[in-house]
């Protein structure tokens, strides 16, 4: 944790939820009390297709809603795509961009990725900007350099606490059961704030700093309390309301 930066809890469904797991999102929505809503951000990104469904079910609850990625322009000739503009248009206000899943599967660059997280500022989302190294880079020491790397390439120049959300994501994590080492997690958000501070000053001392990868119930509460980290960012445990709820449970008792 960083102190005086609100944690974000935020759940990433992929490609995954029919409308058979509204209950899902309901269940997360009604279930967040008072108290916990004072401490903590808590923020579910469904598929498109529940996107404006979900919103509405979030209406007057504290959950917040978002996308899991969007286009880099606002309108046009893009068959299949969504832009940052039609998220906001559904009441959406975060939108993921640069998942490692994006990264591979679509040949998104970390250009492509800062042109996205503009094009979701200009439409007043939030942006979850991620970056991550894969296993290769990390066996070979490469970690910090790759972090760097993604973070000059990807966040846009006049980025700021309140527009932009870091994740951090190992790819050889997600999905996979595996974690870093808290020593690891540690030095890389340790690396990425004295990096965000140089960039950006005050702005980046305060820029949200979430850990993903096989965050589960188990281990929610070791990862949220080392240093910089300052939320979760949740893949496969945020698709059942306990799982996800469980997770958001490790800041009860934290501030």
């Amino acid at each position: 944790m960083t102190p005086d930066i609100r944690p974000l809890v935020a759940g990433n469904w992929k490609m995954n939820g029919l409308r058979s797991d509204l209950d899902q999102i309901k269940a997360i929505a009604d279930s967040i009390d008072a108290e916990l809503a004072e401490k903590i951000d808590i923020l579910l990104c469904p598929p498109m297709t529940l996107l404006y469904v979900a919103t509405a079910l979030a209406e007057d609850t504290a959950l917040l809603v978002g996308a899991q990625d969007c286009h880099t322009s606002q309108s046009g000739a893009h068959t299949g795509d969504v832009s940052a503009q039609m998220i906001a248009d559904c009441l959406g206000e975060f939108a993921i961009v640069g998942h490692s899943e994006r990264r591979t599967d679509h040949g998104e660059d970390d250009a492509t990725v800062k042109a996205k997280a503009q094009a979701a500022i200009s439409a007043d989302l939030t942006a979850i900007v991620c970056i991550g190294e894969t296993e290769e880079e990390r066996k070979s020491g490469r970690t910090l350099e790759v972090l760097g790397r993604q973070l000059e390439g990807s966040v846009p120049g006049g980025a700021t606490a309140e527009t932009v959300v870091i994740a951090y994501e190992p790819v050889w994590a997600i999905g996979t059961g595996l974690t870093p080492t808290p020593a690891d997690i540690e030095e890389a958000h340790a690396f990425m704030r004295r990096t965000l501070a140089d960039r950006y000053g005050a702005e980046g001392e305060k820029m949200r700093l979430l850990y993903g990868g096989s965050v589960k119930p188990g281990n929610a509460s070791e990862l949220m309390a080392i240093a910089n980290v300052d939320g979760a960012l949740v893949g496969g445990a945020s698709l059942k309301a306990v799982d996800f709820l469980a997770i958001c449970e490790a800041y009860r008792t934290q501030h």
